[in-house]
């Protein structure tokens, strides 16, 4: 189905508006969780919203764009490494919560597979997916699965994992194929973790919080020797592209998986009835912790491959295959306090201070509140005994009080009038809002230090030394200055960077005098705050202050960043709504910043990608308030040399302009995003799904449901060599792939 942008004006403003609102708290949810490693929501709220949005686009299709979070994987943003194109995708799982949920899944899937089938029951590790690709038996690269696509590069990290072959047994009854991609979980066991927190508690160090976070940072450290050092381990659970290699059942692929050396788990099974799996959900409902690793569920797939190629997938997730979410766990605590943080878009969020506890394996001490009409529908006042949950073993939420063990000395929280970072008063977007905003987005800190940060990440301008606190140092360096600090001795800084503008322009002599607040400890004490230069050395009567190794590599850093595509430059202004997706639509589209300006919301909407909700946010943004300073950053960014317009390469023959062509399935001679910009470089629209105005259809290696689609359709059909003619020749002497 092809969306038609400019169509929406059949959508009631408040479904826009509530389509808004939820694409952008999934966003910031996602941002937190997979970028910085402090989730703000629960998995259950996290689910909710999600269920909330495609109940939304169900019931309103011309809403349902590319960049809404329903038509992508999560964990589209990765800090580190370098990027990777997976083969074939990898996509995620839908969830059910309870047994009707996953009875009705189970029948449906009966019902449209056809015939007799067989239901793969395993369980759901809680850890970090990755995909390990094999040549010829050795290992060649590992990564993560990133946005479902693109992933990044941890081989050398892989390496050091016990259990995973450098080199595939070439033993057994199937040969090794010649390509092979092998899907699995890294997790640290519950045993190893609960030792490696003892250890550092004996050193003097904290100990860390849970063991997926700590295998997700272990895989994510530069020195391959500090994740050698982490006792991580890794469970196979499917195959990817594969070249030369039939399968017929999936559990067959783990016979195959085990003889050729790799590590699978032993505790998965075949049965062959609804209620065995049931049966399978409950005995691990009750036994969850006697395996060796956290899981948060059981994960069904059809056994079938043929029944697995009938089903197809949806954008996101197979739809052969779904996991059930064990209900989360939940004990009581104390809530010391409520807080508030600001976010990069400058809404307000509540969240709670609490009594250090432990929960499904992690402690917790914050908790999000979401926003003040949820801390009044809970019920919930300071001083209360609360009741936490961590639903999937991960994200902590505040379920409501303990109103029967009250004493009197509660008191309810008020949410403040005034921005805690800028002390700007607080003001509602538009009426019906519930969340509650900063409107200083040109000078608020704790705004302009989260998107100077977001800027800085691998899906926008990917400045890899400018993490957190260096965009703590250049835009708000008296973050975390204690109220007793002495205004004489320690007298207050005014940030380099008033905004986004003049980061460009950045000499390492501008840093020179920056002072950050740190907090040390001594003999595991933590100490009181003290300031510390951060980009220079300390100056010492032997030794002057000189740049610190970063700093230089930041200056490198920014230096490459000014050479990035546009639709990274896009994507770094902080535009809301505009990610990497319709980021790349509008660049490929306009070409320039300065077209994107010009253009009126109906041409913006009518870009494949954008529609009128994104469109009206790119015209707020050079339009609205603040649009001086907006033009300010794009003026001092294009002087300082940052790309402000993709050149196009005349050398390449537009021979696919005006044509949309949906490729899918894996093509040996192109990754996926070498098929599309091979297309888009052409001057064709590189389409992600099927409709009567596609023009050609490329069918790779396990192709799925789109080449039904577009046979339904009478759509050509291409392969790769056809695909390749195409390029080259244009449609005038191509032929379908069926003659």
């Amino acid at each position: 189905m092809v969306v038609v942008q400019n169509e929406t004006t059949d959508v009631p403003e408040q479904a826009r508006h509530e389509w808004a609102e939820l694409v952008e708290q999934i966003n910031d949810h996602q941002f937190a969780y997979y970028v910085r490693n402090a989730p703000t929501v629960s998995d259950a709220d996290y689910d909710t919203l999600l269920r909330r949005l495609e109940a939304l686009e169900q019931e309103h299709p011309t809403l349902r764009v590319p960049e809404s979070p329903t038509q992508r994987v999560g964990g589209t943003f990765s800090t580190e490494f370098a990027p990777v194109d997976h083969l074939e995708r990898m996509l995620s799982l839908d969830n059910v919560f309870d047994e009707t949920e996953l009875r009705e899944w189970l029948a449906r899937a009966q019902r449209e597979a056809g015939g007799d089938i067989h239901f793969l029951c395993e369980l759901k590790i809680d850890g970090l997916a990755i995909n390990l690709l094999y040549e010829d038996g050795a290992l060649v690269r590992a990564a993560t699965r990133g946005d479902g696509s693109t992933g990044e590069d941890i081989t050398l990290n892989a390496r050091t994992i016990e259990g995973i072959p450098h080199r595939l047994n070439a033993t057994g009854d199937v040969a090794v194929p010649k390509v092979v991609e092998i899907r699995g979980e890294v997790f640290l066991p519950v045993e190893a973790f609960e030792q490696l927190n003892a250890d550092l508690v004996e050193q003097g160090k904290p100990p860390y919080a849970n063991p997926r976070n700590t295998a997700s940072g272990s895989l994510r450290q530069k020195d391959p020797r500090v994740t050698a050092s982490r006792p991580l381990r890794m469970l196979v659970h499917g195959i990817g592209h594969r070249e030369g290699l039939t399968i017929e059942r999936q559990s067959r692929a783990y016979e195959l998986l085990r003889a050729w050396g790799l590590p699978v788990t032993d505790t998965a099974k075949v049965v062959s009835s609804p209620d065995e799996v049931i049966a399978f959900v409950d005995y691990y409902g009750d036994h969850r912790h006697d395996v060796e690793h956290e899981l948060d569920g059981i994960v069904i797939k059809i056994d079938e491959v043929p029944a697995q190629r009938a089903l197809g997938n949806t954008s996101r997730a197979p739809r052969w295959a779904i996991a059930y979410k064990y209900p989360p766990q939940e004990v009581n605590t104390k809530l010391l306090d409520i807080r508030v943080n600001v976010g990069r878009t400058g809404r307000v969020t509540p969240f709670g201070v609490m009594e250090p506890v432990k929960v499904a394996g992690s402690t917790v001490e914050m908790a999000t509140l979401h926003n003040a009409f949820e801390v009044k529908r809970k019920g919930v006042l300071i001083g209360d005994t609360v009741v936490l949950r961590k639903a999937g073993d991960v994200i902590p939420e505040i379920v409501g009080p303990v109103a029967e063990l009250r004493d009197g000395t509660e008191r309810e929280f008020v949410m403040p009038t005034e921005c805690p970072s800028c002390g700007t008063t607080l003001a509602y977007e538009k009426e019906g809002d519930k969340d509650i905003r900063c409107p200083n987005s040109r000078a608020c800190p704790a705004q302009l230090r989260e998107r100077m940060f977001s800027l800085a990440s691998r899906g926008a301008f990917d400045i890899e030394a400018m993490g957190w606190e260096a965009a703590i140092a250049l835009t708000d360096p008296d973050y975390g200055r204690p109220d007793d600090a002495d205004p004489e001795v320690d007298p207050p800084q005014q940030p380099v960077l008033a905004n986004e503008a003049g980061l460009f322009d950045l000499v390492p002599d501008d840093l020179a005098e920056v002072m950050v607040w740190r907090r040390r400890k001594k003999a595991g004490v933590e100490q009181p705050p003290k300031r510390e230069p951060f980009f220079f050395t300390k100056a010492t009567a032997a030794k002057p202050a000189v740049p610190r190794a970063t700093t230089g590599k930041l200056m490198d850093e920014l230096e490459k960043a000014k050479q990035q595509p546009l639709w990274r430059v896009l994507v770094a202004l902080s535009i809301r709504h505009v990610g990497p997706t319709a980021a790349r639509a509008l660049a490929t589209e306009f070409g320039s910043l300065e077209a994107i300006r010009e253009a009126e919301v109906e041409q913006l909407s009518a870009t494949e990608g954008v529609g009128p909700v994104i469109a009206e946010a790119v015209r707020a943004w050079f339009d609205g308030d603040g649009s001086d300073w907006h033009r300010e950053i794009v003026e001092r960014w294009a002087a300082a040399g940052v790309r402000v317009a993709d050149e196009r390469d005349e050398s390449i023959e537009r021979t696919l302009e005006g044509l949309t062509v949906v490729v899918t399935g894996s093509l040996e001679g192109f990754t996926r995003d070498g098929a599309k910009e091979a297309i888009i470089s052409r001057g064709g629209k590189a389409a992600g799904s099927v409709s009567k105005k596609t023009d050609y259809v490329v069918i790779g290696a396990n192709a799925g449901s789109k080449a039904a689609k577009a046979e339904e359709l009478g759509v050509p059909i291409l392969d790769e060599d056809g695909f390749k003619q195409l390029l080259e020749n244009g449609p005038a002497q191509t032929a379908d792939f069926d003659d």
